[in-house]
């Protein structure tokens, strides 16, 4: 069943296709990867799905309901939440002040609050270390582990994911992807954009190639890593 599904998604920068008409699905309880080249317009694909580009044509439809007008606050509040590119943690609020930030649009008490603190803790025990350090005081992989736990904070039903590896040092990426994997276990439907094309193929159960605005190939992850079309653009087979 999709929880998600996307057609004829088109945005413009100017006289810029960006994105040019490309439909998708994703599934409930699985992780699906939007995989491509610097400025193929993954980035873009995303911040339309959270409201924060304009469309220029498309439909969006999240768990049956047509978003594709809807402000990004409400989209957050309805359970699509997206953790950005670059981080953009609040360096002068403290680990925990910026994971109580992201439970704003909530209205379910301060124990069920603290309850999903605890848990994103238990998820990333560094960021239980260091609660009541400031966010600029952490290194770039606990600013990306902060990011996703302050999205957790919001209790999203779908989570989407701008470059998570960005940046990061290779043992840093594992760590996160693990615990991606972790959290798709217990049940949170994950969108994923990497310019890792391999670490994504892996982890992703099915997977789109998104070149110059459009949809190229699309299939499971492992079709697609298995693919040469992908081995020789993407993996330097």
């Amino acid at each position: 069943m999709s929880l998600l599904s996307v057609r004829g998604l088109a945005v413009n920068y100017g006289h810029v296709e960006a994105v040019r008409g490309i439909d998708f699905d994703l599934a409930a309880g699985e992780i699906t990867t939007l995989v491509g080249a610097n400025g193929a317009g993954k980035s873009t694909t995303l911040m339309a799905l959270s409201g924060l580009v304009k469309k220029a044509a498309g439909q969006v439809m999240f768990d049956g309901q047509d978003i594709s007008a809807i402000p990004p606050h409400r989209i957050v509040a309805g359970g699509l939440v997206q953790v950005a590119e670059g981080r953009a943690t609040l360096t002068t609020l403290t680990v925990r002040e910026n994971l109580e930030l992201g439970a704003y649009t909530r209205r379910d008490g301060a124990a069920a609050r603290s309850r999903d603190i605890d848990h994103v803790f238990s998820l990333f025990p560094r960021l239980a270390e260091r609660a009541a350090q400031l966010a600029g005081s952490l290194s770039g992989g606990e600013q990306q582990m902060l990011a996703i736990g302050r999205a957790l904070m919001a209790k999203p039903r779908l989570l989407l994911l701008d470059e998570p590896s960005m940046g990061l040092a290779p043992i840093v990426v594992q760590d996160i992807f693990r615990t991606l994997k972790t959290i798709n276990a217990e049940g949170l439907t994950l969108f994923l954009v990497e310019q890792n094309v391999k670490q994504a193929l892996k982890l992703a159960q099915r997977a789109y190639v998104l070149e110059n605005g459009r949809i190229v190939l699309q299939g499971s992850g492992a079709e697609l890593l298995g693919d040469p079309r992908v081995q020789a653009a993407y993996l330097g087979h």
